[in-house]
């Protein structure tokens, strides 16, 4: 059962960054890639780093901490020291506003 939640202005995002929200007690790194939006956990699978303090670079974001890279789209961790992917949530733009699917 979908549980969504508005997270921020679809401004408050703009391409090429990433900003961090909590959505029922889940942290939140809202990426915009070219305008789409992307939700994954804020939270690096190799050693808890917040990935929003990281740099996106196209669909990839980078912990600012050992290096490990994500791919914000699916999750899948492409360079190590990362191996597990992080969580991913479905993202819908109504509006102005961007939701976000932690059901």
């Amino acid at each position: 059962m979908p549980n969504l939640v508005a997270v921020a202005k679809v401004a408050d995002t703009p391409p090429g960054t990433i900003s961090v929200h909590e959505a029922d007690g889940v942290r939140i790194a809202l990426c915009n890639v070219n305008g789409r939006f992307y939700a994954i956990d804020d939270v690096c699978t190799h050693d808890g780093g917040p990935l929003d303090q990281g740099e996106l670079d196209g669909e990839l974001v980078e912990c600012p901490r050992h290096g490990a890279k994500f791919d914000v789209t699916t999750g899948r961790a492409v360079v190590l020291p990362a191996v597990r992917p992080v969580k991913t949530y479905p993202v819908t733009v109504d509006g102005e506003d961007v939701l976000v699917d932690v059901g």
